[in-house]
């Protein structure tokens, strides 16, 4: 790589792109959903019945059937699992996770697409969708 002139300027833009990432509504929503859900104590209790569950579980899982009330506890691992994904706090953030990391999508996009067509952008999400539907399926990583 040769550092000159060209290679600050470049600096100097993704600078001033992440900036204007941070700035952003959809950054800002994020964070604040993630605090709100880290801030509360419901949460909290949800998560550690979560994982405390989710322990135990692992303890006889490796048993399969044969282990003792292999069922129940399984059970107990998707109940304290969905009450933790169904908390109104955890939903939100989710959903501003979704957003931001579409955002994030986006512009890894936009940027290949200005370098050239056939750059390949691996997406977070698989169902990402671009404007381009000439590359049959083959140009999202």
């Amino acid at each position: 790589m040769i550092i000159n002139d060209a290679f600050f300027q470049l600096e100097d833009q993704n600078h001033v792109l992440i900036q204007a990432i941070l700035a952003s509504q959809t950054y800002n929503t994020y964070l604040q959903k993630k605090n709100q859900m880290n801030d509360c104590a419901e949460v909290a209790k949800l998560k550690k019945t979560f994982q405390v569950e989710k322990d135990k579980f692992e303890r006889i899982s490796s048993y399969g059937e044969y282990a003792p009330d292999y069922r129940q506890q399984q059970r107990k691992v998707r109940a304290s699992k969905r009450a933790l994904d169904l908390n109104e706090k955890v939903a939100a953030f989710r959903l501003a996770e979704t957003d931001f990391q579409q955002l994030l999508d986006e512009i890894s996009q936009r940027l290949a697409q200005t370098v050239s067509s056939e750059i390949k952008v691996d997406a977070g999400n698989p169902f990402f969708e671009t404007k381009n539907h000439s590359c049959k399926g083959n140009c999202h990583g």
